[in-house]
């Protein structure tokens, strides 16, 4: 790779401190992308991860543990190990749940983070950074959540409500291993979100937010009144939909989505949470009178609270892993096909859930282009050493190589990449249409996304990747100014390059 190309020549002509830097780069380069999961208190995020992982490790109620940055990554034994700041280690045992304890039996106060290691083929390909939750309706819980993250509000008075997106160093360094920020939002976006996700993205690898590196989720999707988004037509599903295209209008262009999902649902399907003999309760609760099961499915107190021949005990397990939605969803798929075995049960409540969903952006946005991501996180952490260094000569010789590797045909992916976050982060002020343009561009894997026409015919497509390539090298020469003109000459290369890849005969 170009980038560790440029590192692995200049560690021999830099100081000791900037070589040591471009080792860790280096070391990073050759890592699985670090996906960091941020989010509110309470809105699911390590429910999320569990589904993710696909195994039920982290804790899900609030305790020690939720109070530190944890990171699964893919090891040849499980074990967990506690990292303290002063970096000694101490494994630590799982619970007989198989989850991280809860409670640590340490001084929390001297611990840096969490690093959990699984046996587990997701976590090849990808670190899953579970970070503590941020902002929360109560006064106590935001003051608390502010101490243990640093994202202290500084105010210049009482009334002020400007907010900081700083993060403590402990945070800072935990997350700054991370290329990309998979954020979790429930029913409403508030200003605290928008400032969170900020701090997270601005804290990553990368540096800046953008659709390159973030995408969010709309949990807790079932718990949404359809009856209070218009044209859900009381559909759930529907309304969750409308509702994370509203919220992707509000948090982009610093995510390249939001989705719907509901993570409890998909936790328990996709970690083992759903057994056989849930499967058999759920066919017994089935076989109830409808209107009686309507009744119950009102409110979680009558559910399990109503008398019926399924064990009270039962149904609260069943509310614990599915809610109602999952629970009612289940029913019906029984009732349609009676002879359902506990594993097409338990798929069915997964498609439900719309993790797959979540999973194939996470490989279109991430997994796809994460060479390119995290190129780029390289190269702006390499630049980040050289301005740090106290040598002028040195600095002025990363500078040039950076600009001989840019210069370069095969380094196009990395300047597409910076030109998309220049316009993202509104450093370079662009028209509203050629803004979504170049980030359509920028943050899809697909070429039918990427040129607005998915689906389209191959012929279609080349002759509007060759048509807006030519518009593009026009606006760079003749309307633009010079800022514009520089992003515009890449996304006309961006262009071209897509409609040569169409053209290349299929193999």
């Amino acid at each position: 790779m170009s980038v560790a190309n440029l590192c692995h020549r200049l560690q021999s002509q830099v100081s000791a401190r900037t070589a040591a830097g471009f080792a860790e780069v280096l070391r990073r380069l050759g890592a699985p992308l670090q996906v960091a999961v941020a989010g509110r208190i309470k809105s699911g995020k390590s429910t999320l991860v569990n589904a993710l992982i696909g195994r039920r490790v982290a804790p899900t109620d609030i305790g020690e543990c939720t109070r530190l940055v944890t990171r699964f990554q893919y090891g040849t034994v499980d074990r967990v190990e506690i990292v303290f700041t002063d970096g000694r280690k101490q494994v630590l045992p799982f619970a007989a749940d198989g989850m991280i304890p809860a409670e640590l039996g340490v001084d929390i106060e001297q611990v840096s983070h969490i690093e959990a290691y699984l046996t587990n083929a997701v976590l090849q390909g990808m670190t899953v950074i579970d970070t503590p939750g941020l902002g929360s309706l109560d006064a106590a819980s935001v003051s608390r959540t502010e101490q243990l993250l640093g994202a202290a509000k500084h105010r210049k008075d009482e009334d002020d409500e400007e907010g900081s997106d700083e993060l403590d160093d402990t945070s800072r360094n935990a997350v700054a291993g991370a290329e990309a920020v998979l954020y979790v939002v429930t029913q409403g976006v508030r200003a605290d979100d928008q400032q969170a996700l900020a701090a997270f993205t601005a804290a990553t690898a990368s540096r800046e937010a953008g659709p390159v590196n973030a995408i969010a989720v709309l949990n807790k999707a079932d718990t949404i009144a359809p009856e209070s988004v218009d044209g859900a037509d009381g559909d759930v599903w529907k309304a969750a939909t409308i509702l994370a295209e509203k919220q992707a209008s509000t948090l982009k262009p610093r995510v390249a989505d939001v989705l719907p999902v509901i993570g409890l649902i998909a936790e328990s399907a996709e970690s083992g949470g759903f057994t056989s003999a849930d499967a058999e309760a759920l066919r017994q609760l089935a076989a109830l009178d409808d209107d009686i099961l309507q009744t119950m499915l009102i409110s979680a107190d009558i559910f399990t609270s109503w008398e019926c021949d399924v064990p009270s005990g039962t149904r609260l397990r069943l509310l614990e892993k599915l809610d109602l939605f999952g629970i009612s969803h289940a029913v019906e798929a029984i009732r349609k096909e009676p002879e359902i075995t506990a594993g097409a049960l338990r798929r069915s409540l997964l498609d439900a859930s719309g993790l797959e969903a979540v999973r194939q952006r996470l490989s279109i946005v991430f997994a796809a282009r994460a060479d390119g991501i995290k190129a780029a996180a390289a190269l702006a952490s390499v630049t980040a050493l050289a301005h740090a260094s106290a040598d002028p000569a040195e600095r002025q010789r990363v500078h040039d190589a950076i600009e001989v590797l840019l210069a370069k045909p095969e380094a196009h992916q990395l300047r597409l990449l910076e030109a998309l976050t220049l316009v993202a982060s509104g450093a370079v002020d662009m028209p509203e249409d050629l803004s979504e343009e170049v980030l359509r561009v920028g943050s899809n894997a697909d070429i039918g996304a990427q040129l607005g026409k998915p689906g389209a015919p191959r012929q279609e497509l080349a002759a509007h990747a060759l048509e807006r390539a030519g518009w593009w090298r026009s606006f760079a020469s003749f309307g633009a100014t010079p800022a514009q003109s520089r992003v515009a000459h890449v996304v006309h290369r961006a262009y071209f390059l897509i409609w040569q890849q169409i053209r290349e005969p299929q193999s």
